[in-house]
């Protein structure tokens, strides 16, 4: 399956994230904050990335926005999950240059259906 690198600063959605992903076969990489996943990605070079907006430091739309810009890493996708569901931030997380965006808590089964999208067209 696929290298999922789950950028979030929360110890508690990184858990539930990472079993989630884990119990549907994909190998995970963890970065607490966006300026480690960003270093992360650039190493790793995941297949997709998924990332939490409100963290210390670099938030998740400024790393989105780096990742997305940079010859390295703007091939790989960028799936935003995030307490934050107003219109505005989703737009905004698009604009970024994600190409999905989940609300926390995160169904498994929309989590799954989005990491096939963008595994597939990627």
């Amino acid at each position: 399956m696929a290298r999922v690198l789950v950028i979030d600063d929360s110890p508690t959605e990184l858990y539930k994230l990472c079993t989630m992903l884990e119990k549907n076969g994909h190998q995970v990489l963890k970065g607490e904050n966006g300026a480690d996943g960003i270093a992360i990605a650039k190493r790793e070079k995941p297949d997709v990335i998924l990332m939490d907006i409100v963290m210390p430091g670099l938030n998740g739309f400024q790393a989105t926005r780096q990742l997305t810009k940079d010859a390295e890493t703007q091939h790989i996708p960028v799936i935003i999950v995030t307490t934050k569901d107003q219109e505005t931030d989703r737009v905004w997380g698009r604009r970024q240059g994600a190409k999905d965006y989940l609300t926390k808590p995160v169904d498994e089964a929309l989590l799954v259906k989005a990491l096939k999208s963008v595994l597939t067209s990627a």
